[in-house]
């Protein structure tokens, strides 16, 4: 059976291609602004609706929520800014590379040559080097400041009428559904919602529960900056195959090379039991919604923020569960229904 195309692109489809591809390309610079903003819509929609039963006001209430749930996340943001700063100033300020270089000399008489000089020469380049880029990075953020905050505003702007329109929006694209596609649709919408919630409560709630017990534990165990390296711990378990690991291995040689053995030893343990705890944490809060391949959160967590910059860490992997679970529907919907 022959298809002719030309019953398809009929002037008004042409024009509506026309208008989309030009809309894209408008919309393409803040898409994923918007995109984050979608998101963050679903998680703040349900306190929304908590704040509207009491105070009778749409509006007021979706403003109340957001500052609930943004605020907290911008103070994060800044926060991490702000301690980046500081540590760099202090490693730079007190010139903390010696203490470590000393450290490694303590050692080497423990090793084959015993002559260091090289591998100082070295770890003193490389501290210096980490130092320059962080601070050339915060250097070329602010400069940009004027498109953070037009970011920033359109999210804002994404998020407060995604949660107050969303069921217009998606009854507006569900209108152009044909009727015998409607239940791939409003499946292919639930499979969706099975995993943002998998996302947020398996990974992101599981991240914020080790960066908590990682504040706690560096803190108690007299690390400088311990709740800043709770929040990193926290951070890098969002990366699967990741976790904390790079975070108390790290501490564990600067211990050791500082002669520090005992805390070397607790801080190895304490890592242990972050990433142990992970084991059961993660699959008793994900398990009940959707099942996603680890490695489909890694390119997405890897690759996100090459496509989108920072928001990539959280829109990457978002978008490539979401296209899983599209493909999924589609394969019970249509393939695996035909048999």
């Amino acid at each position: 059976m022959e298809i002719d195309i030309k019953e398809y692109l009929t002037p008004p489809i042409l024009l509506i291609l026309f208008l989309l591809v030009v809309s894209l390309m408008i919309v393409f610079p803040v898409l994923n602004m918007i995109i984050l903003g979608a998101i963050l819509a679903y998680g703040i929609r349900p306190v929304a609706r908590k704040f509207q039963s009491k105070l009778r006001y749409q509006s007021p209430s979706i403003f109340l929520a957001m500052i609930v749930v943004l605020i907290p996340l911008f103070l994060l943001i800044f926060y991490i800014i702000f301690e980046v700063s500081t540590f760099v100033t202090w490693v730079l300020a007190n010139n903390q590379s010696v203490d470590l270089l000393s450290g490694v000399n303590k050692i080497s008489a423990y090793l084959p040559n015993g002559d260091l000089s090289a591998i100082n020469s070295y770890i003193d380049s490389t501290i210096n080097n980490i130092g320059s880029y962080i601070l050339n990075y915060t250097v070329k953020f602010f400069s940009k400041f004027a498109n953070i905050i037009l970011d920033l505003f359109i999210l804002v702007c994404s998020v407060f009428y995604f949660v107050r329109d969303g069921d217009n929006c998606l009854n507006f694209v569900k209108s152009f559904v044909p009727d015998d596609s409607k239940k791939f649709f409003d499946n292919t919408v639930d499979s969706v919602k099975n995993v943002l919630k998998s996302i947020f409560y398996g990974h992101f709630l599981t991240s914020l529960i080790i960066g908590i017990f990682g504040c706690i534990g560096y803190s108690i165990l007299g690390y400088p900056f311990g709740i800043f390296l709770g929040v990193l711990t926290g951070i890098l378990q969002l990366i699967p195959v990741f976790g904390p690991w790079p975070i108390y291995w790290a501490l564990f040689f600067i211990d050791m090379t500082t002669g520090n053995y005992t805390r070397a030893v607790i801080v190895l343990l304490f890592g242990f039991f972050l990433s142990t705890i992970d084991m059961y944490i993660r699959p008793a809060l994900s398990s009940h919604y959707a099942d996603i391949h680890p490695l489909i959160l890694l390119i997405g967590f890897l690759a996100g923020p090459l496509v989108y910059g920072v928001v990539g860490f959280i829109v990457g992997p978002l978008i490539l569960g979401i296209t899983y679970a599209v493909l999924d529907s589609y394969r019970n919907e249509y393939l695996l229904g035909e048999e």
